[in-house]
């Protein structure tokens, strides 16, 4: 999740919330802001933003509302998920790339969703809780391995690179510059 200042230097917040939504990145948003009047906390919130807290705030309210906000499951109403040239059909489950096809294997497609859903860095405990559905971490390179499969198929010759691997800590897919 995020938290977005209203006021930041030489721009407002929503700017921000404004350029991910329309990157149809769906990261929960929880608006801080010195700005409490009603029409403040409305035009945050249909800005994009989840939550809308105003300064100043007590620590413990802080936390209860990022917990709230991290316990909402993804949005799983949107059929297609779209990430730069990346679209996942999830009713007829198909992978493309601008106009080339991807074909995925099952397992394939669950870590491509997530990572879509995401987009942010996953690190290998969180892809094996939610894409295998382990409750515990294996000695084992079964996602650097999977991740490789995904990545060939995903980044084509020529394309520029969507998915990378940050060192020791995991993976993010991120649409290309």
């Amino acid at each position: 999740m995020l938290i977005v200042d209203r006021m930041l230097p030489g721009m407002d917040g929503l700017a921000v919330i404004d350029t991910l939504r329309n990157e149809q990145i769906r990261t929960p948003v929880l608006v801080l802001s010195a700005l409490g009047a009603v029409t403040d906390r409305v035009r945050g919130l249909r800005a994009g933003g989840d939550d809308y807290l105003t300064k100043p705030f007590a620590i413990p309210e802080l936390i209860a509302r990022i917990e709230a906000l991290l316990r909402r499951p993804a949005d799983s109403a949107a059929s297609v998920l779209r990430i730069g040239p990346l679209e996942l059909d999830l009713m007829e489950r198909t992978a493309s790339r601008a106009d080339r096809e991807i074909e995925l294997l099952p397992r394939e497609f669950r870590l491509l969703e997530y990572m879509m859903r995401r987009c942010e860095l996953l690190t290998r405990a969180m892809l094996f809780e939610e894409v295998w559905k382990y409750k515990f971490v294996p000695d084992s390179n079964l996602v650097d391995v999977h991740m490789g499969r995904l990545r060939r198929k995903v980044d084509g010759p020529g394309e520029t690179p969507m998915i990378y691997s940050v060192r020791g800590e995991g993976f993010i897919l991120r649409a290309p510059a």
